[in-house]
């Protein structure tokens, strides 16, 4: 959903609240696409504060299906945010790319929900997730969930010498 933001700039002090709707169905990224199981609209509040810079307060929620780490079972993630940020609107496009600023939900005069959503979601992407802690993940010869039961495959027998460095190894394991 683009909002236009010409009528708010046009009154310094001017203050708008907006519950903007998010449309997404699934989140792309280059780790792939997360199905949307849930989605708050985002409630926004700008305030024109002078000078052309815009005052932006953001909050919603989103929840994604992300697939475990370890067994690849679905878990859903809630991904909350708020946010509070100062746009200059003075400022072309060209010198926000030149100084790397992050806000590319801001085109001309319009602010991009979708875009703002995405990159919150970004920013909050947890390093691992899993669909419980002591999850035992899927066997990596027939690919049978662990946490289900054992699987069938013949156990690997190691070298007898390296069981001191096994059991090391072990208490840190991870898929």
């Amino acid at each position: 959903m683009l909002i236009d933001l010409s009528e708010i700039l046009s009154l310094e002090g001017k203050t708008q609240v907006i519950e903007a709707p998010v449309s997404m169905d699934s989140f792309q990224s280059k780790l792939g696409s997360f199905p949307v199981k849930a989605k708050e609209p985002v409630v926004l509040t700008i305030t024109n504060t002078g000078k052309k810079v815009l005052h932006l307060e953001a909050k919603g929620s989103v929840t994604l299906s992300i697939p475990c780490d370890r067994c690849l079972k679905g878990v859903p993630v809630d991904f909350p945010f708020a946010l509070e940020r100062d746009m200059d609107m003075k400022v072309s496009e060209e010198d926000r790319i030149k100084d790397l600023d992050e806000i590319n939900y801001v085109t001309g005069c319009s602010l991009d929900v979708e875009q703002l959503v995405h990159n919150e979601i970004l920013i909050r992407w947890p390093l691992r997730v899993l669909c419980k802690e002591d999850c035992k993940g899927i066997c990596s010869h027939c690919g049978k969930d662990l946490n289900d039961g054992p699987c069938s495959c013949e156990q690997e027998s190691l070298d007898p010498r390296m069981a001191a460095i096994r059991d090391i190894f072990s208490k840190f394991k991870e898929v």
